[in-house]
């Protein structure tokens, strides 16, 4: 694998577009399909299915592809094909035509997948190679054509060796391609297993997290990512349990570590994509999950300090804004996922309990969190609105961790806490109203601590929460 993965950037959903990224001048728009029947056309030009699309055509594209590279192999294999601006535009074509299930099928039949295969193994065009993936990827969207693409064994071992590849367009739609499939319970166990036995892929995929810079390949890297340990809890064991992943070269001093790759990918996204945040989180949490992940965080020298300190960070991004409410409404999602990692990291490091200077502004964000829900609840109760599903999840994982904390907090630490403006009397009474019927060990120790540190609001607590 090349030293950068970064280039042209793309963007994409779930079935895959040519519409951005990088193309010729000319492609300065989605590619229109290809133009009705026209009065007097053969009648072969059949259209596909329900569609306007024509048979012939695609026919001839792909029969165009194939002897184009075949010229291209003969005459001059050592040098990058290149690419037309009228043969990207077709192909362009193709892979818009794909998102149609009547077009995906047509392809299928036509026994796509392994005229794109040939055509991928050959190319020196790293455009060309890009566009038949994403074809590949809207094809794989629909399930009967993504059954018959996963059987397809040479297809499957070339799409995971592309990981390796060095072009970011490339591997964006590689990744979609495979998260796709993942996606498909048909032929999910099948991919897999061909993942578990691909060895290179765990530093493959590092490589990607660590090095890339490209928005929208590590959101979809992560994803698959995040997809791989969610289906197989083994898999993920092994990757973490690893003294490291190897990679391509076997050189030491390059292992690359699964967790410091998800770190980095984490923090490049940190400031341009929260989606992207949240993805790896939800990785991160999934670690905490297993016995393994949880030794590896409270090991002194493994990554759990690391990990701890960028997720305080994201907390305090959402949490310190002066307009709370809204962010808090739409990236709840993100705080959910961050309080489960720092809760989990939290019981497993003994060491960072007696750190007041990330502990103090941690409690300072939980306490507002704990405002914001409670004035919300109020609010929903009043105007007789449904409850927010989401919210009540937030609460119930910020009370949990709340609970937690205030099970060994200090008279010192509610005294930092009242000095820095976290805990007043609105944000103690949030927190009282979280603990107050649940967690009432943890309850009592507060009050017993702010009895010593704040006489007056231990009374108004005790008055509005009476034990």
């Amino acid at each position: 694998m090349d030293s950068s993965v970064d280039g042209a950037e793309h963007e994409e959903a779930d079935r895959s577009s040519p519409l951005s990224g990088t193309r010729s001048p000319v492609m300065d728009r989605n590619p229109s399909p290809p133009p009705e029947k026209a009065v007097g056309e053969d009648d072969d030009l059949d259209a596909i299915g329900e569609t306007i699309y024509s048979k012939h055509w695609i026919f001839s594209t792909l029969t165009r592809l194939i002897n184009m590279v075949s010229e291209h192999s003969q005459d001059n294999s050592d040098g990058q094909m290149q690419l037309s601006d009228d043969d990207e535009e077709d192909l362009c074509k193709v892979w818009d035509m794909a998102m149609d299930k009547d077009v995906a099928g047509f392809l299928q039949e036509f026994k796509a997948a392994d005229i794109l295969l040939g055509v991928i193994t050959k190319s020196q065009c790293p455009r060309l190679t890009e566009i038949c993936v994403g074809i590949l990827g809207n094809i794989a969207c629909f399930p009967e054509t993504c059954v018959t693409l996963s059987q397809n064994e040479d297809l499957g071992a070339v799409l995971l060796l592309l990981l390796e590849d060095a072009d970011p367009p490339t591997l964006l739609e590689t990744s979609r391609l495979l998260l796709t499939c993942l996606s498909q319970k048909d032929v999910c166990s099948l991919w897999l297993q061909r993942i578990r036995q691909q060895t290179s892929l765990c530093s493959n995929l590092c490589f990607i997290m660590s090095s890339s810079t490209k928005t929208d390949l590590l959101e979809k890297v992560g994803e698959l990512v995040d997809k791989l340990f969610d289906l197989d809890e083994e898999l993920m064991r092994s990757w973490i349990t690893s003294s490291s992943c190897e990679n391509k070269e076997d050189d030491d001093e390059n292992q690359l570590d699964v967790t410091f790759c998800l770190l980095e990918a984490a923090k490049q996204l940190r400031s341009e994509s929260p989606n992207g945040v949240e993805i790896y989180l939800h990785i991160l949490q999934l670690l905490t999950t297993i016995e393994e992940g949880l030794q590896l965080f409270a090991a002194p020298d493994g990554p759990g300090a690391s990990v701890r300190d960028f997720v305080c960070d994201v907390c305090e991004d959402l949490c310190q804004t002066d307009d709370l409410p809204v962010v808090l409404h739409e990236r709840k999602s993100v705080l959910v996922q961050a309080f489960s990692v720092l809760q989990a990291l939290y019981r497993c490091q003994d060491q960072w309990r007696s750190r007041s200077d990330s502990i103090v502004p941690l409690i300072g964000n939980i306490l507002r969190v704990c405002q914001y829900h409670r004035e919300c609840k109020h609010e929903a109760t009043s105007k007789g609105g449904a409850e927010d599903g989401q919210l009540e999840t937030l609460a119930e994982i910020t009370a949990e961790f709340l609970a937690d904390l205030c099970l060994d907090i200090s008279k010192d630490t509610v005294a930092d806490l009242m000095n820095k403006g976290y805990l007043t009397e609105k944000t103690c009474l949030a927190a009282a109203s979280c603990l107050h019927h649940k967690f009432e060990t943890a309850f009592q120790h507060l009050q017993a601590e702010l009895s010593e540190a704040d006489p007056n609001l231990a009374e108004v607590m005790r008055t509005q929460f009476p034990v």
